[in-house]
């Protein structure tokens, strides 16, 4: 019971250092809340929209970002990446500036300055200063007979500053000023794709949502940071729930040993038993010293399985021994609400099986 106890608190647990460590993940690329048009690509009457956040009191920063999907090329490489164009704001939502390893974030002195995703930078080999040049080619919306190589696309050579690393969110992207953006998509000044949103109290997202919900209307569409990475949180979620059921099957069938605990308490106590009932201990007593003692080696395998569970959690929170891979520890959160689902799970289990197997009859007493 302590062993099955203790394999699942550390499981939950480590499902709940990964929630944390997917939610760093995902920090750099969206923000509390991301206001979109949903009458078009562009953002209409920006000079509004900012007038209405700025009066808003419980949001602290914004900023406008354009993404698009870009052609790549440098000294006869090429690469499909992502193009985040983004204001000078952008650091104050999204503090980008600080995963930087290598280089430096762009001065916004001149619009074709980049930082870019590690692994991009490295299967490109684009050198990072201000003497090598990338090109960069957005294609050109339209219809019509393409007559020179201008009418396909428009381009603009990039210098990379500096480099940040990837994952699963973030790989292949490459961070500009807005300007670059609206150079390539030939778009006029304060245009925007979305603007992030850094609030003051994120768990207050879903409010400051709703509120601004009403006042901007609904040709705007409001996301929390959670509802842009819906489909990512379900799929944590429902490997977490997946991962709960195997294991309460597994404390579950551990309670069966409970199960011939009892049994083999009740033969090797039948003689005592039968002498109990023969001055007068009620059966019903009897059965109910069965059922205590079930009861009495269920709490001692959670409390111990709690112990040695959380003991195992501490040591990888201090230590990081075990590895999910080579240079990454995997990530344990101890969180009290996971003491509780343990416990309640194992709880139940035990105590039914305590109460089913002491049931004992009249036969147990007569028969010899």
């Amino acid at each position: 019971m302590a062993v099955a106890v203790a394999a699942m608190f550390v499981i939950i647990s480590v499902f709940s250092g990964l929630e944390v460590f997917n939610q760093n993940l995902i920090s750099n690329l969206h923000a509390d809340l991301t206001v979109k048009s949903t009458t078009g690509k562009t953002i209409k009457d920006f000079q509004k929209i900012k007038a209405i956040l700025k009066n808003t009191s419980e949001i602290q920063n914004f900023s406008r970002v354009i993404e698009e999907k870009v052609y790549l090329n440098y000294n006869g490489k090429g690469d499909i990446a992502y193009l985040r164009g983004v204001d000078s704001a952008y650091t104050k939502v999204n503090p980008i500036d600080k995963a930087i390893f290598y280089g430096e974030y762009p001065s916004f002195e001149y619009s074709n300055e980049v930082i870019m995703e590690n692994s991009l930078d490295i299967r490109l080999s684009i050198p990072v200063d201000t003497t090598h040049f990338a090109t960069v080619f957005m294609p050109k919306p339209g219809t019509g007979i393409i007559n020179k190589e201008e009418d396909i696309y428009n381009k603009k050579n990039i210098m990379v500053t500096g480099v940040f690393p990837g994952n699963d969110q973030l790989n292949n992207y490459i961070i500009s000023p807005i300007e670059l953006s609206e150079e390539l998509l030939q778009l006029p000044k304060n245009s925007a794709y979305q603007i992030v949103i850094q609030i003051k109290n994120p768990k207050n997202a879903d409010q400051v949502k709703s509120d601004l919900q009403k006042s901007l209307g609904k040709d705007f569409e409001i996301k929390t940071k959670q509802e842009e990475n819906a489909a990512f949180w379900k799929m944590i979620n429902t490997e977490k729930l997946f991962i709960y059921l195997i294991f309460a099957l597994v404390i579950f069938i551990t309670t069966f040993n409970l199960a011939g605990a009892i049994i083999i308490l009740q033969l090797d106590k039948k003689e005592q038993a039968k002498s109990l009932i023969s001055l007068g201990f009620p059966l019903s007593h009897l059965r109910k010293t069965y059922f205590y003692t079930g009861i009495l080696i269920v709490v001692l395998g959670v409390v111990s399985g709690l112990l040695l569970g959380s003991a195992l959690c501490l040591f990888q929170q201090y230590t990081e021994f075990f590895k999910a891979v080579a240079d990454v520890p995997f990530p344990v959160k101890i969180v009290i609400e996971n003491y509780f689902i343990v416990a309640a799970t194992a709880s139940v289990f035990g105590i039914s099986i305590s109460w089913f197997f002491s049931k004992i009859s009249k036969d147990y007493i007569t028969n010899s």
